[in-house]
């Protein structure tokens, strides 16, 4: 297998959050390692959060599992049962279908680095903190009306 050239992948901080949702993510950098190196059955994104960061809205997904391994530097893993510290090393999954919404934050005052796995989402997905559902490729408020 040959070495991956992070460099050479395109990093994007691209989101498809609506309006004001897609503040928290401003600071979050990301490459999508599966499209540039072939893999079809799951996807790789090597994540940069800066200070202040975060990775995603608060969320969980009704059909996607998702798994992430720190890097480098520390984050905080938010989820329904608290804040735990997250350093170099450590691992977090999230299997699909259950409600706990997660997400990490980089409280810190250096980039944090980690590889998140999974699929896209096809599934409905969660956002227990905000008026925000995503269903159908589609993100909605929790009424079901579409963002203007």
């Amino acid at each position: 297998m040959p070495k991956i050239d992070l460099v050479a992948i395109p990093q994007s901080n691209a989101t498809g959050y609506p309006g004001d949702h897609a503040r928290a993510v401003a600071g979050r950098h990301y490459r999508r390692l599966g499209p540039a190196t072939g893999l079809g059955d799951f996807g790789v994104s090597h994540v940069v959060l800066k200070p202040g960061a975060a990775s995603s809205q608060r969320h969980w997904h009704e059909g996607e599992d998702e798994f992430v391994v720190m890097l480098s530097g520390e984050a905080v893993l938010v989820e329904e049962g608290g804040r735990t510290p997250m350093v170099a090393g450590d691992m977090a999954a999230f299997p699909k279908g259950v409600a706990n919404g997660h997400h990490l934050l980089n409280e810190s005052d250096t980039d944090c680095v980690f590889l998140a796995f999974g699929r896209p989402s096809v599934s409905d997905c969660h956002y227990p903190d905000i008026d925000l559902h995503l269903s159908g490729g589609v993100y909605r408020h929790k009424d079901g009306s579409v963002f203007a």
